[in-house]
């Protein structure tokens, strides 16, 4: 006994371990389908498992043999969906409040978050607050931005007073810039949080360069590679990208633009400029090969609630020519990594592509710098910053009593 009372004791103290959160994420899109809001969504959740939180996905059933994911840790639960006039290869989830309240009294998740304000999530709201969840939210598309490239302007108030009810009937909406947040904010969003978006630094990578890719385009490493990746839309404002291309073409001996990507207006796109090489939608390794063997990034949309693509192009060591919105704003440096134009100036954005022209050593410059400028956004640091958005509205909704959603508004 005093042979052990004289011995040195060693008391370590070891960090409390993260909870283990049980989490309900409800989104109306999920990949394979290729959108910004499901791929984005897709890293979060991952990210989410790796930190060791249960995750039940709540979406439309895809196709008639889509039987969802089971796995440790991860589970998809899958509602009625409908196709989306436009866009029948994505789906609209449809009401299916009574099914949530069934699904979450039986297995009670911590907290639901919310990606997309469709019917499914406008159920899933009414659900969460009718058994007393913290719920959070996503803003991550501009649909009042959109509602004018469709001959829907008079659309664009009733949109936005809808958002504004959807969202602050949440306790926490996260949005991807400071812009944007301010722009909700002066609308009357509530309970808004800035979290960026993030970036698969080991996909997106300067090494990835292929002058096989490039000999496919008609270019060598002499000629002047202008890329454009997204949904051949009308809300992306593609003119922009095609009158800056001619713009180049009339100064650069050399200038290919290739599109990635397919949407309504393809074969528009095709006829109002037959030199443009389209390649379609691409598989994400692929995409990352074109990131990374192009000069260039054309980034002309002005209804851009983030931008994903402003990151993979730096992150692939591409410069982007952007207007001084969305990601653009918050992560390019002026004439270091990138150039900007004043949102809506078309006149100025063509103007700075025919100047890049005429210098394309600049492009070459800033190309060496531009990984650097979003080398911490990987997407665990994202999932962190998440995480602790999770855990602080759970700590303030103890005690709390929510009333239930109203009904839906009319828009």
């Amino acid at each position: 006994m005093n042979h052990l009372a004289s011995q040195n004791i060693l008391v370590q103290e070891f960090p409390a371990a993260r909870p283990s959160l049980r989490l309900a994420v409800v989104t109306e899109t999920w990949p394979p389908e290729v959108n910004g809001v499901a791929l984005t969504l897709a890293r979060l959740v991952q990210g989410l498992c790796e930190r060791n939180h249960q995750v039940q996905l709540v979406r439309p059933r895809q196709t008639r043999a889509d039987l969802g994911a089971h796995d440790a840790g991860f589970e998809e639960v899958l509602m009625r969906g409908m196709p989306i006039p436009r866009y029948p290869q994505l789906k609209l989830g449809l009401p299916g409040k009574k099914a949530l309240v069934s699904a979450w009294a039986l297995q009670r998740p911590d907290l639901v978050h919310i990606a997309t304000e469709g019917p499914l999530g406008w159920s899933a709201l009414q659900a969460a607050r009718h058994l007393r969840l913290p719920v959070t939210s996503d803003f991550r598309t501009n649909f009042h931005s959109y509602s004018q490239h469709y001959g829907l302007g008079w659309l664009k108030k009733p949109i936005v007073a809808y958002l504004r009810k959807f969202h602050n009937l949440t306790q926490c909406t996260m949005v991807p810039t400071r812009a944007l947040c301010a722009e909700l904010i002066s609308s009357g969003f509530e309970n808004t949080r800035v979290v960026a978006r993030g970036v698969d630094t080991q996909l997106f990578r300067p090494e990835r360069r292929s002058s096989e890719l490039r000999a496919q385009w008609g270019a060598d490493e002499a000629s002047l590679v202008l890329l454009v990746v997204g949904r051949l839309a009308a809300e992306k404002n593609l003119e922009i990208a095609i009158r800056a291309f001619e713009a180049m073409a009339a100064v650069h001996r050399d200038v290919r633009l290739v599109f990635v990507g397919d949407g309504p207006q393809r074969e528009a796109l095709q006829q109002r400029c037959p030199p443009a090489v389209f390649v379609g939608q691409l598989r994400q390794d692929t995409l990352a090969a074109c990131y990374a063997s192009a000069d260039l990034c054309l980034f002309p949309s002005l209804t851009e609630t983030f931008g994903n693509v402003t990151l993979e192009a730096l992150s692939s060591g591409l410069p982007v020519l952007a207007f001084d919105t969305a990601a653009a704003a918050e992560w390019l440096e002026p004439c270091v990594t990138g150039w900007m134009a004043p949102a809506g100036d078309a006149s100025a954005y063509v103007a700075l592509a025919r100047e890049l022209a005429a210098h394309p050593q600049h492009i070459t410059q800033a190309s060496t710098r531009a990984r650097q400028q979003v080398a911490q956004l990987d997407w665990q640091q994202i999932a962190a910053q998440v995480e602790a958005v999770f855990t602080g509205v759970m700590a303030r909704h103890v005690g709390r009593t929510m009333p239930a959603a109203p009904p839906l508004p009319a828009l």
